[in-house]
C-alpha cells in the first residue's frame, strides 16, 4: 500500500509539475503576441491598439444585433449580483475569523477576481459591462472554492467513494476512502501544509 501511495503520490507531482509549465508557457505565449504586463497593467502595442478600437462594434448597431431574448433574461442574470455579493462578504468574513485560528493560510481575493478585460478597446460599453460581471461572479466562485478546498483540507480530507465531478486540486492528495491506517496523523500533516502556504 506505501509503494502504491509512493508511486501516487510521484505521478501526482508530475502532473502538477506539467501543469505549472503548461500555464507559464501559455502565458509567455499570450504575452509575446500582443500585449506585455507591466505590474497590473496591461499594456498593447500602438497597431494593435489601433486595429482593437476599429473592430469595435457601436453601441446602437450591438443593440440592434442582440437577441430578443438575451434583453429578456438580463434582468434575472444581472439580478444574481445581489447573492454574489452577500455570499463574497460572508466567505470572506469566514475566512478572515476562522483561518487564523485553525492556522490556515488566507486566501488572496485578488488572485482570483481579476478585472482587465473591460480595458479592451475592442469591447462596447455593454460587452465591457459583461466582462466585469463574469469576471466577478467567476473569480469569487474560484475564490470561494479555495477557501472552501483549504477547510475541508483542515477537516475532512478524505477522498469520496464514488467519483465526484469537479473536485478541486488540493483533493488528489487527500486520503484514500476507507485507508484507516494513521488517518489522525495523516490529517494532521495535511494541515501543518495549510499552515506553511503562501
Amino acid at each position: 500500500m506505501t509503494s502504491l501511495n509512493h508511486k501516487i503520490q510521484q505521478i501526482l507531482e508530475q502532473i502538477k509539475q506539467l501543469e505549472d509549465e503548461l500555464a507559464e508557457e501559455l502565458h509567455q505565449q499570450e504575452q509575446t503576441i500582443t500585449f506585455k504586463l507591466k505590474g497590473k497593467q496591461v499594456k498593447f502595442e500602438k497597431n494593435i491598439k489601433q486595429l482593437h478600437r476599429k473592430l469595435k462594434t457601436g453601441v446602437w448597431r450591438w443593440l440592434f444585433r442582440v437577441h430578443p431574448l438575451n434583453l429578456i433574461t438580463a434582468p434575472i442574470i444581472y439580478s444574481m449580483i445581489i447573492p454574489l455579493v452577500f455570499v463574497d462578504l460572508l466567505v470572506s468574513l469566514y475566512q478572515a475569523s476562522c483561518f487564523p485560528i485553525y492556522k490556515i493560510s488566507k486566501v488572496k481575493r485578488s488572485d482570483y477576481i481579476v478585472f482587465d478585460r473591460h480595458h479592451l478597446a475592442y469591447l462596447n460599453i455593454f460587452e465591457r459591462w459583461h466582462c466585469l460581471y463574469c469576471s466577478y461572479a467567476n473569480g469569487l466562485i474560484a475564490y470561494c472554492h479555495e477557501i472552501l478546498a483549504r477547510t475541508e483540507q483542515y477537516f475532512c480530507p478524505i477522498k469520496h467513494a464514488h467519483k465526484a465531478l469537479g473536485t478541486h486540486t488540493r483533493y488528489r492528495n487527500f486520503l484514500t476512502y476507507g485507508d484507516a491506517d494513521n488517518y489522525h496523523a495523516r490529517r494532521e500533516s495535511l494541515r501543518e501544509q495549510l499552515s506553511r502556504e503562501k
